[in-house]
């Protein structure tokens, strides 16, 4: 017999990302009083970014922390309710609908899937043993620890870049490690990231392992296009080579195509009443502008039923 308290709510949203806050102010202002369970980080990966200048109503960048605790603000002014605690296990095969946590059993009526998408690794030897010892994949968490060192970014796009150009406030040299000789980010991004004299350019190159004895002390490097191989010492590297969904809570719940989440018009998945919207069901894009959206449409969806 189960433990967990047993508690009802009219609307869950499954992740506290720009599209899981937006549908909750939606749904909030619709008088639906929706609870958030806010996954391991809140605000998702927004939250990890250092600066946002694409995100229209401000015109100088904006932390991705800060325009979080707005859009939570909001959220809460409209009835919504966050909660720090991660989702487990789903039942969607009858009404109510359950959502699970370690210690909570929810019953729903409605359920807005927002749990976005986690960093990629690289799969190279020693990155399961130093992370968190000069493996990072949050510059934004991570840079104060590498003042006055040499670091690495891996990855060529616009949040490797970026994220490369934070992390010179700190270190001393960050190398950008790419596997192609151009980069894939924006031309803004690029162009400052050409003219900062910190950020240095290892093109047609992969990791091919991580090594140190207590923490990072160095990469080996291979040029894709030579075969050449080579040791970079390095005292950190962050990762920033691509994203996954994340949807290993719902598999088997919801119908999956292309490794996101399948939705209708109205945001709706292949379940009645279970809906989703952000990067769940968008693989492409991945702006905190398109989260959003997607997240309003979930939430009007949803307040349109009742």
């Amino acid at each position: 017999m189960s433990d967990k308290e047993v508690k009802n709510c009219k609307v869950l949203i499954i992740g506290s990302g720009p599209a899981g806050l937006s549908a909750a102010i939606y749904t909030g202002r619709a008088g639906l009083n929706p609870v958030i369970i806010s996954g391991p980080t809140f605000g998702g990966q927004a939250s990890l970014t250092a600066d946002i200048e694409n995100y229209p109503g401000f015109a100088d960048s904006v932390s991705g922390s800060e325009l979080m605790d707005k859009f939570r603000a909001q959220a809460e002014k409209f009835g919504a309710v966050v909660v720090s605690d991660v989702v487990e296990s789903v039942d969607f095969r009858s009404q109510p609908l359950v959502v699970n946590t370690g210690t909570t059993a929810y019953n729903c009526e409605r359920v807005i899937i927002t749990a976005g998408s986690n960093h990629l690794p690289l799969n190279v030897p020693g990155e399961k043993e130093f992370t968190g010892r000069g493996v990072s994949y949050c510059a934004t968490c991570d840079g104060f620890f590498y003042r006055k060192k040499n670091v690495a970014v891996v990855g060529g796009g616009n949040s490797a870049v970026e994220e490369a150009e934070f992390l010179t406030r700190f270190a001393a040299s960050v190398t950008i490690i790419h596997r192609r000789d151009s980069l894939r980010a924006d031309k803004i991004v690029q162009d400052r990231a050409f003219e900062n004299p910190k950020i240095h350019f290892c093109w047609n190159s992969v990791v091919e392992e991580i090594v140190g004895e207590e923490k990072v002390t160095g990469l080996k490097i291979k040029n894709v296009k030579t075969g050449e191989q080579s040791l970079m010492p390095i005292d950190g590297v962050f990762v920033f080579v691509g994203n996954k969904t994340v949807t290993d809570i719902v598999e088997g719940q919801v119908e999956i195509e292309n490794g996101t989440i399948k939705v209708g018009p109205d945001m709706q998945t292949s379940v009645p009443n279970v809906y989703a919207a952000g990067e769940s069901v968008d693989s492409r894009y991945r702006q905190v502008i398109v989260s959003a959206a997607l997240g309003a449409q979930a939430g009007i969806s949803v307040s349109k039923t009742y």
